[in-house]
């Protein structure tokens, strides 16, 4: 891995991760605004579900970015 990779690495990371985390916590919060009552497991794992897809769609997004970011 090159200096710039490790670069780009190093500062998408916590971005496509923090989105990940961040609608993870909109999911949560919207299984109690709903006013319909689901169990833990029902709410956890919809949480580890939008995680992941979260991840999926966002690292595609924004490593390319940070890259035109990092390269100047």
């Amino acid at each position: 891995m090159s200096i710039l990779e490790d670069r780009t690495a190093r500062r998408s990371i916590p971005i496509y991760t923090g989105v990940s985390v961040t609608m993870s916590l909109l999911f949560l919060a919207a299984t109690f605004l709903t006013g319909k009552s689901y169990t833990a497991v029902s709410r956890v794992g919809g949480m580890i579900w939008v995680f992941i897809l979260s991840m999926i769609i966002s690292m595609p997004i924004v490593i390319p970015k940070i890259r035109k970011k990092v390269l100047g």
